[in-house]
């Protein structure tokens, strides 16, 4: 363990609109779920005047109070206010983003009746202590050691900011690791490089507001990232918004309203379609019902998969684009990916899979982990080994275990073998008239008996221990090699050896018999 009584480290994926934890457990990782009873946990935060709200509470209640319910912190961490990006962001947030000391960004919220200040690595450590709290819940002890995960384009100022968040959370950030790292050693990929030399793995990483693809190679447990891109506005919030419009116009169609002006309309709707959409990846057409959308009137409607695909086939289309883009940039041709792995919700839709399927010709995908989970099951790993914890000590012990179980029966089989050999040796020895002229009826009977009782105890006893094959093997010898001894002081064979099997051993200590090894 981590060394102190600090319990299990644990492992983190701080998502920019879900976060995930997991803990190595049992021999295995057990990705912990939350109150709720859910896997995953939004990256919310909410500020009421009475009260902190995380996850899910500050998810549900972001229709009511979207001024302070505060999201996407990932997209602010670690950056400058004046940043392209962080400009473009603000503009589509309802919350209220401003330039703090040093260009820092802050957010701005009413917090229980006073307006406050914080900055994203603050809002992010809410989020984290949340993770920890769930872990906590479930383990049954308090957790100080984490692996956090971060996305492999992160640069060190936002690397920084995330171990900052961590600590602002209680927690000791044993490492930061990049996601599709950790993506590849949830699915053991480092474990099976060692065998291929080096191996290229692709990972595909589509989730909720985000979508990172990055190229990795391994060789010996070393994780190396050739190339990174993706669309860091491009997820399954996207696909959501294409529903939302969808029924917005078709409910201007059908009731003659407009619902667009109308957040909390509009919030429902949002809801019913993230629903929608998870339905679709597994059948074929779904129904959308919701009881007094809008001014009393009930908004019930159906939509197919073959629909839904359309309305965002240029934006899957638009996944395949950072593919080709990271395989260029590595300067690597598709044929000599050997792994792609599916990380993130989004990527359960059908379409997704075909058409990264057929860009890799067929090639099969790794998707057996739940692809909202594979990160953080990586990081549980890799927290695991870095505390010395479960993982690698038992990964020692067992093979130090099956070795000498190996050994064992190695013993067992040399053994055994050696038996056999000594007595067909020793019966083909006697059978040869040089040989057995030399020898007096009555030792020749004598050895013919020893070794067919040899043999037969051989055959009903296979699967004795290495010790009884040696001891009948000594009994065996004690009775021949005397006897073998006699001729040869008598005169001699000509060449006892020509008369024995090829694979028998030269002759040695005991006798003219097979040399026999004795195994301690």
């Amino acid at each position: 363990m981590a060394g102190k009584g600090d319990g299990p480290a644990i492992g983190i994926d701080l998502g920019t609109t879900y976060s995930c934890v997991g803990v190595w457990q049992h021999d295995r990782v057990e990705i912990i779920a939350n109150d709720q009873g859910n896997r995953t946990t939004p990256s919310y935060v909410g500020f009421t005047d009475s009260e902190r709200l995380i996850g899910d509470a500050a998810k549900n209640q972001v229709a009511m109070n979207p001024t302070n319910t505060v999201f996407d912190a990932k997209r602010l961490i670690g950056r400058r206010f004046t940043d392209t990006s962080v400009q473009s962001d603000i503009k589509l947030w309802p919350f209220k983003v401003i330039a703090g000391p040093g260009d820092k960004p802050m957010i701005v919220v009413n917090y229980k009746g006073e307006e406050k200040q914080f900055a994203a690595e603050e809002i992010s450590s809410m989020v984290l202590m949340k993770m920890r709290e769930i872990a906590e819940a479930y383990l049954g002890s308090t957790v100080k050691n984490a692996v956090v995960t971060v996305p492999a384009y992160f640069n060190d100022s936002q690397r920084q900011a995330t171990k900052d968040a961590g600590v602002i959370a209680g927690l000791n950030v044993m490492r930061i690791i990049n996601e599709p790292t950790a993506a590849a050693i949830a699915y053991g990929l480092d474990k099976k490089a060692t065998s291929v030399g080096e191996k290229n793995v692709l990972i595909f990483d589509l989730g909720g507001g985000t979508f990172d693809v990055s190229l990795l190679t391994i060789e010996e447990g070393i994780f190396e990232v050739k190339a990174t891109a993706g669309d860091t506005h491009l997820g399954g919030e996207d696909f959501d918004n294409r529903m939302v419009n969808h029924f917005v116009q078709e409910f201007k169609r059908k009731h003659k309203k407009d619902i667009s002006g109308n957040p909390r309309a509009l919030r429902r709707l949002r809801t019913a379609c993230e629903r929608a959409k998870r339905t679709l990846s597994s059948t074929a057409q779904t129904t959308i019902e919701i009881d007094s959308l809008y001014e009393g009137v009930d908004f019930y409607t159906t939509i197919t998969r073959a629909r839904f695909e359309e309305m965002n086939m240029d934006l899957f289309r638009k996944c395949m684009e950072p593919v080709e883009k990271c395989l260029r940039d590595a300067k690597m041709d598709k044929s000599t990916v050997h792994d792609v792995v599916l990380v993130g919700g989004s990527t359960r839709i059908p379409k997704v899979q075909q058409l990264l399927q057929d860009f890799f010709n067929g090639k099969e995908l790794c998707k057996s982990i739940n692809p909202d989970e594979a990160v953080a099951y990586g990081a549980a790993v890799q927290a695991a080994i870095l505390s010395g914890e479960g993982n690698e000590k038992n990964m020692v012990q067992e093979a130090e275990k099956y070795k000498a179980e190996d050994e064992e029966h190695k013993k067992k089989v040399d053994a055994k073998n050696a038996l056999e050999n000594y007595a067909y040796n020793m019966r083909n020895t006697i059978k040869d008239e040089k040989i057995g002229s030399k020898l007096s009826a009555d030792d020749k009977k004598k050895i013919e008996d020893a070794i067919e009782n040899a043999i037969q105890w051989l055959d009903g006893n296979q699967l004795a221990e290495a010790d009884e094959f040696e001891d009948k093997m000594k009994e065996l010898e004690s009775l021949c090699n005397p006897i073998i001894a006699k001729m040869y002081q008598g005169g001699g064979a000509p060449d006892m050896a020509a008369g024995m099997d090829d694979d028998a051993p030269p002759s040695g200590s005991s006798g003219a018999g097979p040399k026999i090894e004795e195994v301690d």
